[in-house]
């Protein structure tokens, strides 16, 4: 789907069109004061609730998504705000499970919008850059979840923590999931550094939940935790989440939480041994903020058997089996590779490939390649878009055994690998290497495979 499209199609009122002629995501501004100083001017919506705050390289968004289900299912009314989006804006800002409706986002940009072009000014005057799309977005946000009055939030930072707009509210919970190598240019070369960075989201008072990392990336969240008095929950020590099975709609996962009660063989409806951790990272995160045991053990159970996480090891096919998955960095890739590996019933798998020019291809290749009989490599529409051909050079260097394609429509790379896949024996496709990709193919893909997984 185009911009144009998606503009045309999310909002009448243009809320996301006007947001769009901002500054993009890609190039964040290292600070608070501005969108701090935009949510003064509304009276300080994002005070007026307790949220979860997430963060971390891969799985924030699976986490986030089952967390703010939980707290549904207990019977609050939930925001949830997470980016980037798969296929529309709208998906960014969501209210009991679903998008915030045109009308609520209208109004609430009825109030925000003459904030933002007064920020806007005060910044131009002191010869600063007017707010981001991410910045004014996050301002939405707040003003959004506060008109419908939620009980509670659960929001992804956008990147990093320390100086992400999200940051200007105070959490109850922080939750970090696995820290990887991403956002380098942003965030620091090492792992010690991007986790000083994500690390910026704990608060005084807070409790935060943090999924097993590096030692040098829990070294740092330990050591921030305590320096801001915030008791620290570690996955492996205090809670944790492990896969028992596959299942023929997910898998079947025991969880310990936080208080040592044990939950045996629930049903995740999500796929990838990292899953059942995440699962575990989002049950922790609600117990955290609710308090020890007010989480009923049905409520998680049934939260858990309904997981989405649109893109993250979804089955869009079954004729032959497809598989979209929003990797788009080595460690995504090494936990890609690892679901794979364990797959029930496939022999060989196809990749089609697409990758943005700034992430580290290289590492997402050398990832992907021991489960890979072959590629299909592409790119999506994206100006950041890495070039099919210099994709298909990078495949070839670093897996020369490998056979590989170049097809410069994601849709012609899909339909190779698919007839790749059905002239074979227990073959499946996956594709894969960046969201834009994922996000173009998928409703595609959903409205003509013959059985969608729910």
């Amino acid at each position: 789907m185009s911009e144009l499209d998606v503009r045309s199609d999310l909002d009448s009122r243009g809320v996301f069109a006007a947001l769009l002629e901002r500054i993009g995501e890609a190039q964040p501004e290292p600070r608070l004061s501005a969108t701090r100083r935009a949510l003064e001017l509304l009276g300080d919506p994002q005070k007026r609730f307790p949220f979860i705050h997430v963060t971390g390289t891969n799985g924030k968004t699976s986490t986030s998504r089952m967390a703010a289900d939980l707290l549904r299912r207990h019977g609050l009314h939930v925001g949830l705000f997470t980016s980037p989006h798969l296929a529309r804006y709208a998906e960014r800002i969501a209210i009991d499970g679903r998008p915030a409706p045109d009308k609520t986002l209208g109004e609430a940009w009825d109030r925000v919008r003459p904030v933002i072009e007064r920020v806007d000014a005060e910044l131009q005057a002191g010869a600063m850059a007017p707010l981001t799309f991410f910045e004014a977005l996050t301002a939405l946000m707040f003003q959004v979840f506060s008109d419908c009055e939620v009980d509670a939030a659960v929001i992804e930072v956008g990147m990093g923590g320390e100086w992400d707009s999200t940051n200007v509210g105070d959490g109850r919970v922080a939750v970090i999931a696995p820290i990887a190598l991403d956002h380098t240019r942003q965030l620091g070369s090492t792992l010690s550094q991007i986790a000083h960075t994500k690390s910026g989201i704990i608060k005084p008072g807070s409790i935060t939940v943090t999924a097993v990392q590096a030692e040098a990336a829990h070294a740092v969240i330990a050591a921030t935790a305590e320096s801001v008095g915030s008791q620290l929950l570690v996955a492996g020590r205090d809670f944790d989440g492990a896969p028992v099975r596959h299942a023929d709609s997910g898998q079947v996962v025991t969880l310990r939480r936080s208080d040592g009660t044990i939950l045996p063989n629930l049903e995740l409806s999500l796929l990838g041994a990292h899953q059942s951790c995440n699962a575990a990272l989002a049950v922790a995160a609600v117990d955290a903020l609710l308090g020890s045991g007010v989480l009923q053990e049905e409520t998680v159970r049934d939260a858990l058997a309904a997981a989405s996480s649109p893109g993250r090891l979804q089955i869009v096919g079954r004729d032959p089996l497809i598989i979209v998955d929003a990797a788009h960095n080595p460690a995504g890739a090494d936990s890609l590779n690892e679901a794979l590996r364990n797959w029930p019933g496939v022999a060989e798998f196809v990749i089609v490939l697409g990758v943005l020019e700034d992430k580290d291809a290289r590492g997402i290749i050398r990832a992907l390649s021991p489960m890979a009989s072959a590629f299909y490599v592409t790119s999506s529409p994206s100006s950041r878009a890495l070039p099919h051909g210099a994709l298909l050079r990078l495949v070839r260097e670093i897996s020369p055994a490998i056979s590989v394609h170049d097809a410069s429509n994601p849709v012609d790379a899909v339909g190779a690998a698919t007839a790749w896949a059905r002239a074979r024996m227990h073959a499946a496709v996956v594709v894969t290497g960046s969201i834009t990709l994922i996000g173009d193919m998928v409703p595609g893909l959903s409205q003509t495979s013959a059985a969608i997984r729910p």
